[in-house]
């Protein structure tokens, strides 16, 4: 099943998304609905707050960055503890499905140790790096209520406003199904 996208200025997308149970819900069709509905809007991650469900989950797929190292990077996180991020912050133009037609040059950290669960439950904890951390950080950061815009300078803010006022209330073009605050549906 394809979800539509929730658009900017939903009220889910800013609230600090829950930890799943175990056997709460059917985690492994609502991954595979996640993937499908990611490749539909050509995005490389996808949280759940971003097709409306406030819980502790995301996806991700670097493959489409043209890049040979993110070849093997599809990966599932299920309550995702980012335990600790290293390095000097390097600048990175990022996007959003969420906000469609932004794009904005974003600073993170390089590294970062992070625990999960995938969809069968198993555990892990593992170091990532690069742009593997960034997707991975730019789609915890949803699960914790933050939208990469939240990065900005008051300045770009200020600049982006009329345009994300717009994608709120429906006026833009997109490829895929999206869910506006202000408008239901398409």
């Amino acid at each position: 099943m394809i979800y539509p996208i929730v658009a900017y200025g939903d009220p889910v997308l800013k609230k600090k998304a829950v930890d799943i149970e175990q056997g709460s819900i059917n985690l492994e069709e609502l991954v595979q609905d996640m993937f499908e509905t990611m490749y539909n809007a050509q995005g490389v991650g996808l949280a759940a707050p971003q097709i409306g469900k406030s819980i502790r989950v995301f996806v991700v797929d670097g493959k489409p960055m043209d890049d040979d190292n993110m070849d093997n990077f599809k990966k599932v996180f299920v309550n995702p503890r980012i335990l600790e991020e290293d390095g000097d912050d390097w600048p990175f133009e990022e996007g959003c499905l969420s906000i469609p037609d932004v794009r904005q040059e974003i600073l993170r950290q390089p590294k970062l140790k992070i625990k999960y669960f995938d969809e069968q439950w198993n555990e892990y904890e593992e170091v990532y790096e690069g742009l593997k951390a960034r997707i991975i950080q730019h789609e915890y950061d949803h699960i914790e209520g933050v939208l990469f815009t939240d990065h900005l300078s008051p300045f770009k803010k200020r600049l982006l406003k009329g345009k994300l006022a717009n994608i709120s209330k429906g006026n833009v073009k997109v490829e895929y199904a999206m869910r506006f605050p202000d408008k239901k549906g398409k």
